[in-house]
């Protein structure tokens, strides 16, 4: 990671936690004037805010499984559809989306060979 300074430090430190995401709350908390664009903070925190972004996702992940349990318990709660949708769609973003897999086989196997080269072409290279 490279060297922030204090304020930078102190915005990625608030932003998931105490500003619950919202970058103008996450700025003012670091110190930042209310008159500073949140674009030029971002902007220079891009990579940072993308990992942060990313673990919060995966640990949100942990989350989304138990919600999907808790539908699987009591199916014909309202709002399941959202929940089962929103804990979908953050797994989806962690990496645990659904992998499909297709398998063939074959009684006996089949091997593809290059082209046979005619005569000519054998006499062509020769030249």
């Amino acid at each position: 990671m490279r060297n922030l300074t204090e304020q930078q430090q102190k915005f990625l430190d608030v932003l998931y936690e105490e500003a619950r995401g919202d970058v103008r709350l996450a700025m003012k908390l670091a110190g930042y004037s209310s008159t500073t664009p949140s674009k030029i903070v971002t902007n220079s925190l891009a990579e940072e805010i993308t990992d942060l972004t990313q673990r919060f996702i995966a640990q949100s992940s942990t989350k989304a499984v138990y919600s999907m349990f808790e539908v699987m318990q009591d199916p014909t709660k309202l709002g399941n559809k959202d929940k089962m949708l929103a804990a979908k769609d953050i797994l989806d973003r962690a990496g645990f989306s659904k992998v499909e897999k297709m398998e063939i086989r074959a009684k006996e196997p089949v091997f593809i060979l290059p082209a046979k080269r005619h005569e000519e072409d054998e006499n062509d290279d020769e030249e």
